[in-house]
């Protein structure tokens, strides 16, 4: 019997900006041509945003359908022995298409926390003496936990302890051996690390392991899901001895390389079991460029990672959050086809849900809408009446159309003017205001000019955080308590 519904691959590149592939960026300095390939084949999106702008949150909302900052998490990111986040129960994507009858798979980067036992029988916490982890029993409230077939990959960051591979639930290889750590592109932190790992052959290791599993799905008749969030062009830059030099620019350059190489073998493995046309391909990143990409020898190069957003990664700022998407799937896609439609990888769950006929509980994906209708063409209005934004340090910002109100005076997280440095913000403005139709570069704040549309947008940013939901739908509740660092804006009694 023919397989009906449509496979997913997911592929998640982790701190690779828009103006890293070329197909998004006319004048972008070396050539991504397996992902240009792609988008040939399928559609590329020119307004599609991460909900946050750095790794552990943007992840949490592309797994749940839910806006990171309705999490216990409000600001920064967790680390390698951090406990999770993702709620008991909570519906994620996986879980969702398991229902439907997906097989699922998360080969790659985790960063939503684990359970690692201690030897003492007490769970590890954030900064952990690893001494007192007992890395021989089960790794828990992981992967396969949270609808999850199957996980082979790493517990968060490839610059995070401990650099271990974890199957399932277990560590793959005794941990005999401690890590020193490195700097500068080669960024890591000191850890613990396993005697089968070697963090230069991690992405290969990785992309080896999704060929092999698709080959494995490919026999066995059941559509399948599987989740590649990848571990770069993050630090530790680590470009293989085959892309060194290859991009023209400097390391980051050739590690976006490598990314590219590693969307042309998962493409090559669909295409030799037969699986293209019936499989669903997004690639998308988790934010935007990190400025250890080195933005200054890259521009040198005439090579901009942000393209024309102001801002990297950690940023209220387009550059931030506004992120590479390109989707390919030939029975629903037109090849070729180009979308300026606001998205956010939110989405994904309610599109999945409209794809494979799953009807989503009101307590579930509460800020995902679906794409579907972009996907097709047949959207004949915006489908997101309006899409939220979050920066590391936690400030809001809230996109409606040509409107981007930012609730903070400065960038939210790296770039200046620096929150927490009141010499670069001294006189600025509390809130920011930006018509992105006619300042794409958010140098102009209107604020001032158009107190009606700050207010319209405060007053709807208001209403998401408070009903719980930026969907139609019963009120939920946020997660997490009344910590919020962030909301000074709202009015007393409004939390």
């Amino acid at each position: 019997m023919m397989q009906s519904l449509p496979n997913l691959v997911y592929i998640f590149a982790d701190d690779m900006g828009v103006g890293d592939v070329s197909c998004l960026n006319e004048a972008a300095a070396f050539k991504t041509g397996n992902l240009d390939k792609l988008a040939a084949g399928g559609m590329r999106c020119t307004d599609a945003h991460s909900s946050s702008a750095v790794c552990t949150p943007s992840r949490y909302s592309v797994l749940t359908g839910r806006y990171n900052w309705r999490s216990v998490l409000k600001q920064g990111v967790t680390g390698g022995y951090s406990r999770p986040i993702l709620e008991d129960g909570r519906l994620t994507v996986a879980s969702m298409l398991r229902e439907q009858g997906y097989r699922t798979a998360c080969i790659g980067k985790w960063h939503l926390g684990l359970e690692w036992r201690l030897k003492d029988g007490g769970i590890a916490s954030t900064y952990q003496d690893e001494s007192q982890v007992d890395f021989t029993a089960p790794v828990t409230n992981g992967p396969v936990n949270h609808g999850f077939d199957y996980f082979y990959g790493i517990s968060a960051s490839l610059d995070m302890p401990p650099y271990v591979y974890i199957e399932n639930d277990k560590v793959t290889a005794a941990t005999t051996r401690r890590f020193s750590g490195m700097k500068d592109k080669q960024f890591m932190r000191s850890g613990v690390i396993g005697d089968d790992f070697e963090p230069a052959a991690v992405l290969p290791a990785l992309t080896a392991k999704v060929e092999s599993l698709v080959g494995d799905y490919a026999q066995g008749g059941k559509p399948f899901f599987i989740y590649f969030p990848l571990p770069a062009p993050h630090t530790p830059i680590l470009p293989t001895e085959e892309f060194r030099g290859k991009s023209g620019t400097n390391a980051y350059g050739d590690f976006c390389l490598q990314v590219d190489n590693t969307v042309g073998r998962v493409m090559q493995a669909l295409e030799k079991n037969g699986l293209s046309e019936n499989t669903i391909v997004i690639f998308t990143a988790d934010n935007g460029c990190s400025p250890m990409a080195d933005f200054d020898e890259l521009a040198a190069c005439n090579h901009h990672p942000s393209y024309r957003f102001r801002g990297m990664k950690s940023d209220i700022f387009e550059g931030g959050h506004r992120v590479p998407f390109i989707v390919r799937w030939p029975k629903r896609i037109a090849a070729g086809s180009v979308s300026d439609q606001t998205i956010c990888l939110s989405d994904l769950t309610a599109t999945m849900a409209a794809v494979s006929g799953f009807a989503l509980p009101d307590t579930a994906a509460e800020d995902s809408v679906s794409s579907l209708p972009v996907w097709d063409g047949t959207a004949t209005a915006p489908v997101r009446e309006a899409t939220v934004h979050h920066s590391i340090n936690g400030s809001f910002s809230i996109r409606k159309g040509r409107w981007k109100l930012e609730m903070c005076p400065d960038s939210g997280g790296w770039s200046v003017p620096r929150p927490g440095h009141p010499e670069e913000s001294e006189g600025l403005p509390a809130i920011q205001l930006y018509d992105l139709s006619t300042d794409i570069a958010e140098t102009h704040n209107v604020q001032d000019q158009h107190p009606e549309v700050a207010e319209e947008l405060k007053s709807l940013l208001t209403r998401y955080v408070r009903n719980g939901r930026s969907t139609p739908g019963t009120p939920q509740p946020n997660t997490g308590g009344r910590y919020w660092p962030q909301l000074h804006w709202l009015a007393e009694g409004e939390m």
